[in-house]
Parts: structure tokens; C-alpha cells; sequence
């Protein structure tokens, strides 16, 4: 009688944890305080903490476009293959016809550049990562490479180096929907892209400027400065949704997050909007568990 008891209670369990699951999404790894964090309702996301480790992954696992987000693999090759120092302007970039030509494509996310320009590669990173310039990362890439197709083939052989299993690249500027990649294999990206300071400067940038031009290019990020966020990258389409790669700094501690897949199939505004909204409950959740009485760092 006591094994038949067991069987039924364990069965009533089951049930009733099934019958509960269909508004979570499916959430791995570690939750704090017995309570899971704010996860998106859709698409996938994941979280760690320097020192503490992951606080979960949601969603499925599979690849997805992610947009402009691209841009921070962009960032990260271009920096270890030219790389520089904190307060270093670097090389001089010439904007070619390309460039020049793409900077008022309709339906993409450009800067304008002057053909014949020559302008700093600090200054090139902020405009491709600032204002999200699809035209300056294209550029970049042809000036490392000598064509877009074979950056694209360093960026892919930079995934598989960093364990990016899931993970394909197919353009420099995250424009086309084909370039494909999963919230933890983007976590271990912005990882590694983070311990650059000149590309953490350059991310926590407000806005920047375009050289001889007046007016102020604003960051696509706007959690910089809310809830310790110092970073990374935003991106948005109508097939790939509304994308996010944020950093922040809590008691010292780096935290790194990504969102995928935020209102897929609306338009680009409207999935950045909600991308920006889940992050924004997202950093704030951990930053209030940082820095509550249930926090696992020391006391200070």
C-alpha cells in the first residue's frame, strides 16, 4: 500500500506540473532565491555572473537570426587583428564608394559617410556599434579583408575557435536573416569581447558623431546607465525579432545577458522596443538580487 500511495502522489505531481507549463518558458540552469528570473515569454535568452556563474538559459536552443547584433563578432575580429590601446585612435579608414553609396539605403540601419573621407578605426567602431551602421561594418570588413565574403569567412572560423557550435555568420552587419546563432553561443561571444577596454568603451558610448558632421548619432541601447548597464549591442528585424546583448557592472561583478526572437514577424521598431522592455526587467531582476539579502557574493 505504501509504494501504490507514493505512485499516486508522484502522478498527481506530474500532472499538475504539466498542466501548469504552457505559459513558462522552459528555463535551464540555476534560478536565485528559489524564484526564476523575468524570463521572455518568447524566443531565448541566457544570463551568468562573473563569480557566480549561469542563471539559467530559457527557450529553445536552436539557431536564430540575430540581426545586428552580428556587429559585436564584427567588432571583435576587427579588434584582434588590429588591435588597440585604451585612449589609441588607430588607423585611418578611407570610406570607399560602397560605403558612401549604402549610407541612405532605405530599409537599413546606415551612417553617413563622404566617399574619400579618411576617418580613425576608434571612430569607425563607434559609428558601426553606436548608431548600429550596417555600411560602416561592411566597410570595415573590406578594409581588413579586402572583400566582405572573406571577413565573413574569419568571423566563422572566430565562432568555431570560441566553442560557437551553433553559430553561422553570412555578412558583417547581421542584415541578412541567414546569419544565425543561439543565445549561449552569443553569451560566450560578448564573454570574450568584454575583456577588450577599448571595445567596452566603446559600447558604453551614449552616441557619437560622424567627422565634419553636427549632428549626434544616439546609442540603439538605451539601458546604458539603468541598472548598471555599461553595454553591448541591440538588434532588430522582421524576421529575426527584437535581439539584445547587455552588460552590466553590480558590486563589482560583470553580469552578461542575451535576449533573441522578441516579437517576431511585427517590424523592427516595435521587436527592438520589446527586446529593450525584457532587458530592462531582466538587469534589474539581477541587480536587485545582487544586491539584496539573498545575494551569494560576500558582504561588503
Amino acid at each position: 500500500m505504501r509504494y501504490v500511495l507514493a505512485y499516486l502522489l508522484a502522478f498527481v505531481l506530474l500532472t499538475g506540473l504539466l498542466s501548469g507549463c504552457g505559459a513558462v518558458p522552459s528555463v535551464s540552469g540555476a534560478v536565485f532565491s528559489g524564484a526564476p528570473l523575468p524570463w521572455p515569454a518568447e524566443g531565448q535568452a541566457a544570463v551568468t555572473v562573473e563569480g557566480v556563474g549561469s542563471l539559467g538559459v530559457s527557450g529553445e536552443r536552436r539557431p536564430v537570426p540575430i540581426a545586428s547584433v552580428t556587429k559585436v563578432m564584427t567588432a571583435y575580429v576587427i579588434l584582434r587583428r588590429h588591435p588597440l590601446r585604451p585612449g589609441e585612435d588607430g588607423p585611418l579608414v578611407t570610406v570607399d564608394h560602397t560605403a558612401a553609396n549604402e549610407s541612405y539605403l532605405p530599409q537599413e540601419s546606415t551612417v553617413p559617410l563622404r566617399e574619400g573621407r579618411r576617418v580613425r578605426l576608434r571612430r569607425m567602431l563607434e559609428l558601426m556599434l553606436v548608431p548600429s551602421g550596417n555600411n560602416v561594418a561592411r566597410l570595415l570588413a573590406r578594409w581588413d579583408s579586402g572583400s566582405q565574403e572573406r571577413f565573413v569567412g574569419r568571423m566563422n572560423a572566430t565562432a568555431h575557435r570560441l566553442g560557437m557550435t551553433a553559430t553561422k555568420y553570412t555578412g558583417a552587419s547581421g542584415n541578412e536573416d541567414s546569419t544565425v546563432s543561439t543565445a549561449p553561443d552569443q553569451l560566450r561571444l560578448a564573454r570574450e569581447a568584454m575583456r577588450d577596454p577599448v571595445f567596452r568603451a566603446v559600447v558604453a558610448r551614449t552616441e557619437t558623431a560622424v567627422p565634419d558632421d553636427t549632428r549626434t548619432l544616439a546609442n540603439t541601447n538605451t539601458l546604458l546607465n539603468r541598472h548598471g548597464v555599461i553595454g553591448v549591442k541591440t538588434g532588430s528585424g522582421t524576421a529575426a525579432g527584437g535581439n539584445l546583448v547587455w552588460a552590466s557592472r553590480v558590486r563589482g561583478r560583470l553580469v552578461l545577458g542575451v535576449i533573441l526572437g522578441q516579437a517576431k514577424n511585427t517590424n523592427p521598431v516595435a521587436a527592438k522596443a520589446a527586446a529593450l522592455e525584457a532587458g530592462a526587467q531582466m538587469s534589474a531582476a539581477v541587480e536587485h538580487w545582487l544586491l539584496g539579502p539573498d545575494s551569494p557574493l560576500p558582504a561588503r
